[in-house]
């Protein structure tokens, strides 16, 4: 199976129905274990990226959080949220099929404090000097969250 062709066909569908141009199919062993277009328009959810979807579905089919044995086939390289997402499951490999420079004359998703062309110069900002106002409001009891934690994984 022409795996690539198969994202290509999924995004070109998600399209055709009123979606954005993204989509991502997870293959285990040759075969398809999930596959999602993006379907933020359709949800109004701005999690639901086709990474994160196809994600979800792979790890709740599988059983497991960690798809170290499958490669993602994704219509283009990835936003943070996805990349971070994608670095928590560690699959085998990730195959993309364009650029963020290649599609740029054609598609912008631009917010508020999130622009594809400057995020990564953001996060590297320390948090007081990020466009979007972060505070931290401390308290002793959030650590203990963490120690009860480390408490009931301890081996």
């Amino acid at each position: 199976m022409d795996f690539v062709k198969r994202t290509i066909d999924l995004a070109m569908k998600n399209v055709e129905e009123g979606g954005r141009p993204f989509a991502t199919v997870i293959v285990r062993d040759g075969e398809v274990v999930a596959e999602s277009p993006n379907r933020v328009a359709q949800t109004n959810d701005p999690t639901a990226h086709a990474e994160i979807l196809a994600v979800r579905e792979a790890c709740k089919k599988l059983g497991t959080e960690h798809l170290t044995d499958c490669d993602f086939y994704i219509l283009a390289s990835p936003c943070p949220m996805c990349l971070g997402a994608m670095y928590y499951c560690s699959p085998r490999q990730v195959i993309y099929i364009t650029t963020r420079e290649d599609y740029a004359p054609f598609y912008r998703d631009d917010r508020k404090y999130f622009e594809l062309d400057t995020f990564y110069a953001e996060f590297n900002k320390p948090i007081d000097e990020r466009r979007m106002p972060m505070i931290q409001q401390k308290s002793a009891e959030a650590i203990k969250v963490y120690q009860r934690w480390k408490e009931l994984n301890a081996k």
